[in-house]
């Protein structure tokens, strides 16, 4: 092997073995990091009261929305994890109370960042379904939240994202 190939070994192998995980990073950090934030927030900031609430008649209760996006938080990260969901999973139709909803909703989260810290991108790439949650426990929690930031603005909440920005500007 040539001095120059050694070189060139020495330069690109850190560089490749940083960004292995790229995917999975980017995806953590920049965008299930602040749906979770977001959701939880929003979960607790809802009155009780409230949780019942629905902007029209044929609309799902804010309950409802919490309730779905934990039942689909249980379900794609227990593909992540190549299990069948958790026993609490069966639970989260019933909950109503806003203690519960959110608790509940807390702990789908933390179940789906336990399940992101235990793959790769490799995994995540080998089948299009590990792809799909990977991607749907994001998007779906997105579409989510944009949903509940009407029920949030109809019951006088600034929603939690324009809340953390408002934060931001004043402290600059």
């Amino acid at each position: 092997m040539s001095i120059r190939t050694k070189v060139l070994l020495c330069i690109s192998v850190p560089v490749l073995l940083s960004a292995q995980n790229s995917l999975k990073t980017t995806v953590t950090q920049r965008y299930f990091d602040g749906i979770r934030r977001n959701l939880e927030a929003a979960a607790d900031a809802m009155p009780a009261a409230r949780y019942e609430f629905k902007l029209t008649g044929g609309q799902m209760s804010f309950a409802e929305w919490m309730n779905h996006s934990t039942e689909r938080n249980y379900s794609d990260c227990a593909t992540l994890k190549a299990e069948a969901a958790p026993e609490a999973a069966r639970k989260v139709a019933g909950l109503k109370d806003k203690a519960e909803v959110s608790q509940a909703l807390k702990d789908s989260f933390a179940y789906c960042a336990t399940a992101l810290e235990g793959i790769d991108d490799q995994k995540i790439l080998a089948s299009p379904q590990m792809t799909y949650s990977l991607l749907h426990i994001v998007v779906h929690n997105n579409e989510i939240y944009g949903n509940i930031v009407g029920y949030l603005r109809s019951s006088g909440i600034v929603p939690p994202s324009t809340a953390s920005r408002m934060d931001q500007k004043g402290k600059k």
